[in-house]
């Protein structure tokens, strides 16, 4: 709502209501108040504690904790995906990042880590992290920043410009999933179900039998080969 004094007289201006796939869920709260609400940070800005590079035991040296970030920069040693410790079931994950020009990277969700998968994404859905202005990616269809990645497209492109940060949301619960891209619902699926394997059938991942069938796993921060930028990243059990 803004004030205006004009001849003497004071008019209200009313902001138009947001588009109703708008949601805001991002809302930055106090420590304590997360906790008490049952939030869980999965980082704590300053080390990559409750972490480890997939398939290893520690976190390779091309990811740093810096100013409150956990940064990638790239390297052909000490690279790959991270992931956490633990694993999760029905969630509420939010996080933010801010992707390097022309970069490249992702959010996995419900990953399975066992030796027999040598990479993560053979296990677990992506939702896209992209500059979609100069990856080629970009001009590709689902796979643009905030599409569930090579599945479904994001319903409204919400992507801020490169070395902006972004608000991304991931919510699982009873197969549910949702989407969220600085505030909009982008993507609302149902993992699982018959519409769900013709999905995937239809997509670059029926080659693995595997994907995305696991109703419990880890997160997962993808090194695409650029550098990229994640910070405030929590987690809700639900």
């Amino acid at each position: 709502m803004k004030y205006f004094l004009i001849a003497g007289s004071v008019v209200v201006l009313m902001a138009s209501a947001p588009p109703a796939n708008f949601i805001r869920h991002h809302n930055p709260l106090p420590a304590k108040v997360q906790k008490q609400d049952g939030w869980i940070s999965l980082f704590d800005g300053k080390t990559t504690k409750g972490w480890h590079t997939y398939g290893k035991k520690e976190v390779g040296s091309a990811w740093k904790a810096d100013d409150g970030t956990l940064h990638l920069t790239p390297s052909s040693t000490g690279g790959g995906d991270i992931v956490t410790d633990k694993e999760y079931t029905d969630f509420d994950l939010k996080l933010e990042w801010k992707i390097s020009k022309n970069g490249n990277s992702g959010i996995m969700f419900l990953v399975k880590e066992d030796p027999k998968y040598k990479q993560p994404f053979y296990t677990g859905p992506e939702m896209q992290v992209l500059d979609n202005e100069g990856h080629p990616d970009g001009k590709i269809i689902k796979h643009r920043a905030g599409d569930l990645y090579d599945l479904i497209s994001c319903s409204k492109e919400t992507v801020k410009p490169v070395g902006d940060w972004n608000e991304a949301e991931i919510i699982v619960k009873n197969g549910d999933l949702k989407l969220f891209l600085n505030g909009y619902n982008v993507v609302h699926t149902t993992l699982w179900n018959e519409d769900w394997k013709k999905l995937v059938a239809g997509s670059k991942f029926k080659q693995w039998p595997e994907f995305a069938t696991f109703k419990t796993g880890r997160i997962d921060l993808q090194d695409h080969g650029n550098e990229v930028w994640f910070r405030n990243i929590k987690i809700k059990p639900l």
